[in-house]
């Protein structure tokens, strides 16, 4: 089976700060990867780097069959912008379009990157609406939202693309807590129907029940990977069981609040 993402010896700097070290990762076609560990880990950098948002400058990167980055040198932009296509994103800020309605903004990359017409792009954006329990707010304005809404939306507007696999960022850390659940349950059904995806959340009840495989990260580097049992069950690694011990700690305190 041939890797949809795969990196190798991935090295990032910010500022003569090493955020990445000798990162080597493969996500499979279908398969949920959860990327965990404590904030400051590199886990967001990582996934910006797997659709050129950020540069590594050392390492390989290959997406969809492709080179993405080769011995840290970037492919050409026209190429880049192509194989981006490939590649949906959901970011913790939602960035829709305050100006577009909500068909609008999942409309909006099919027509004027990939040339829909409008009548096609807004039927299947209506139907992806309603994957996301959303088809009643497609005349919605971004403004008269929730958070929770704004970010149903934005998976619908990367799904329109009808990317090879998903990146999510921290999809659920800017919404209030009663609202990370239909978030939660979006991408627990995005991974039900075989939609490939890589993870970074601090949310480890997902990871546990979603996830293929959990990536553990600190300073930069992976701790551990393996199977949701191996990590949350009988972490190998003394790093992961500090992280998850600390995780449940929080939790029960703000369960208890």
């Amino acid at each position: 089976m041939k890797s949809i993402i795969k990196l190798n010896d991935l090295g990032k700097s910010f500022s003569g700060n090493r955020v990445l070290h000798g990162i080597n990762l493969e996500v499979n076609p279908s398969e949920v990867v959860v990327i965990i560990g404590p904030s400051g880990s590199g886990k967001s950098t990582l996934l910006r780097c797997c659709n050129g948002l950020e540069v590594a400058e050392e390492g390989n990167i290959e997406i969809c069959g492709k080179p993405l980055l080769t011995n840290g040198t970037m492919l050409a932009d026209h190429e880049l912008n192509h194989l981006r296509e490939q590649v949906g994103m959901v970011f913790q800020s939602f960035n829709l379009f305050p100006h577009l309605s909500v068909l609008g903004n999942v409309t909006v990359g099919p027509r004027k990157i990939q040339g829909v017409d409008k009548d096609s792009a807004e039927s299947f954006a209506r139907e992806l609406l309603a994957k996301v329990g959303l088809a009643h707010k497609a005349d919605a304005m971004p403004a008269t939202l929730s958070g929770g809404q704004k970010q149903r939306v934005a998976i619908a507007r990367a799904l329109a693309m009808k990317p090879q696999v998903m990146l999510f960022d921290e999809p659920t850390s800017a919404l209030d807590p009663e609202l990370v659940g239909e978030v939660l349950q979006v991408m627990k059904a995005l991974a039900t129907e075989g939609m490939t995806m890589l993870v970074v959340t601090h949310e480890m009840g997902f990871a546990r029940e979603v996830a293929d495989v959990v990536v553990v990260m600190d300073h930069g580097r992976i701790v551990e990977s393996g199977p949701p049992d191996q990590i949350f069950v009988n972490p190998r690694e003394a790093r992961t069981r500090s992280f998850l011990q600390a995780v449940l700690s929080r939790n029960q305190q703000s369960n208890g609040a």
